[in-house]
């Protein structure tokens, strides 16, 4: 493995790992709290965005990292949205 290679592997398991901490937290709250739902919808897009951009560089670092990051950012848009419109259905007028 290049320099170049460790040092991008190195910034993907860093930016990668980053959402786990939260993630975790959305799991045993089951509540995704004051997280803004357009910002983690506009980053998945970007992740998203990211790993096509690795498929078609062939570059399986950026693939791999960004994937992986997707799914973790899949998990907490799945507990703010439950908790966004769990809120609101069955919600009586006052």
């Amino acid at each position: 493995m290049d320099f170049v290679t460790l040092i991008g592997s190195a910034a993907a398991f860093c930016t990668t790992v980053s959402y786990l901490p939260q993630l975790r937290k959305c799991w045993k709250t089951g509540e995704a709290g004051d997280l803004s739902l357009w910002m983690f919808l506009v980053l998945a897009a970007g992740v998203a965005l990211w790993v096509v951009y690795g498929f078609l560089k062939s570059d399986y670092v950026i693939v791999t990292a960004n994937v992986i990051s997707l799914c973790a950012l899949l998990g907490i848009l799945y507990f703010k949205l439950r908790e966004t419109f769990g809120r609101s259905v069955g919600r009586q007028p006052a």
